[in-house]
């Protein structure tokens, strides 16, 4: 009887997941619903045309120097903030909503920190000031729609701010959430109640755990004497693509090197909704690691300065640990599926379906 019911729950397991994993039609539902809580006036705020250019733009700077677009999460009601936390849940995993809500509080943390030095006498008033006109604000983050919500068509919403940027695509069928850039200034609270708090804890921790498994011959190709990138390659301001694969094959990784590998790339994956995340790690998976390379770049020890690329055709995992004074605590981190950003891909196909 046991076996009968085993057998039962194997069966109906994958078609119960189904029903309550992340699909276009449960962000249609939860999207509607949320646009609903606005008023016309915010409406007019936060939604686009689904051809408007912005919907392809993207910053991780705070609102202070780069303006965004969309309604400001800080002006919602609590209405309608309740509801665009469902939009978030269901768009990322509760790793990656809980990685996305906490770089937001962590807004308002970098502002008390920085109070709290010049109150001490440790930086002066005009650094102060210029902190406090960049915006770092746990409401200064945008919602943008462009397009309506649809069953059958093409929309997208994103989530903007200092260190967030947040894009899903859809075409009613599939999903894209690419790119999506985290950070966290500081990466590691060093003082104050929150002292020893680290967002991406993990985006660094495992780095490390890799390139010390490397042996010495191995890190000769992993590391890269390069300077430091004072920022992600693939930023904003770049042509947004890596076209060479620099470092280490992973070819020539142990097991134990490959699963260390595993526990970075599934990091950063697993930040989006179950049937997402497994979709890109399929995909991984049945291309294999022949072309994949690792590439560091600086210290190997914490709280210097260092870098590090996963690179593939299929995707691209950025990681650098600089900061503004070079203590290694200032992460910017992005994930990128190739071709698909901002659903170039799925667009693509759909527009060849549509027009056959």
């Amino acid at each position: 009887m046991k076996i009968k019911v085993i057998s039962l729950v194997i069966i109906l397991l994958p078609i119960y997941l189904k029903t309550v994993a992340q699909t276009p039609a449960n962000l249609f539902k939860v999207a509607t619903r949320f646009i609903n809580t606005l008023s016309s006036a915010e409406q007019k705020l936060a939604i686009y045309s689904f051809d408007d250019k912005k919907r392809v733009l993207w910053t991780n700077l705070p609102v202070g120097q780069a303006p965004r677009p969309g309604i400001r999460y800080g002006d919602l009601s609590d209405s309608s903030r309740l509801v665009f936390h469902r939009v978030l849940s269901e768009t990322l995993s509760s790793q990656g909503y809980l990685k996305t809500t906490s770089i937001m509080q962590l807004d308002d943390i970098l502002n008390v920190l920085y109070q709290k030095a010049f109150d001490d006498g440790k930086i002066k008033k005009e650094l102060l000031t210029m902190t406090q006109n960049l915006k770092w604000d746990h409401g200064n983050y945008y919602i943008s729609f462009f397009g309506m919500p649809t069953m059958n068509g093409n929309w997208s919403f994103n989530l903007g701010g200092h260190h967030i940027a947040l894009s899903m695509t859809t075409d009613g069928k599939k999903i894209s959430v690419s790119p999506y850039f985290i950070g966290t200034d500081p990466s590691e609270v060093k003082t104050g109640k929150y002292a020893g708090l680290r967002v991406l804890s993990k985006e660094e921790d495992y780095g490390f755990l890799l390139v010390h498994s490397l042996t010495d011959k191995q890190k000769a190709t992993a590391i890269l004497s390069r300077s430091i990138p004072k920022d992600i390659i693939t930023n904003p301001k770049s042509k947004q693509r890596i076209d060479t694969y620099d470092g280490i094959s992973v070819a020539e990784f142990s097991d134990l090197q490959k699963a260390y590998l595993k526990f970075i790339i599934q990091e950063y994956v697993h930040n989006f909704e179950h049937e997402k995340a497994h979709e890109i790690l399929e995909k991984m998976e049945k291309a294999g690691y022949k072309n994949m390379y690792f590439a560091w770049i600086g210290s190997l020890e914490n709280d210097k300065p260092h870098y590090y690329m996963i690179h593939s055709p299929e995707f691209l995992i950025e990681y650098d640990n600089v900061g503004f004074q070079n203590d290694g605590n200032h992460i910017h981190a992005i994930f990128r599926e190739t071709g698909n950003d901002f659903g170039e891909d799925i667009l693509k196909q759909h527009y060849n379906e549509s027009h056959k």
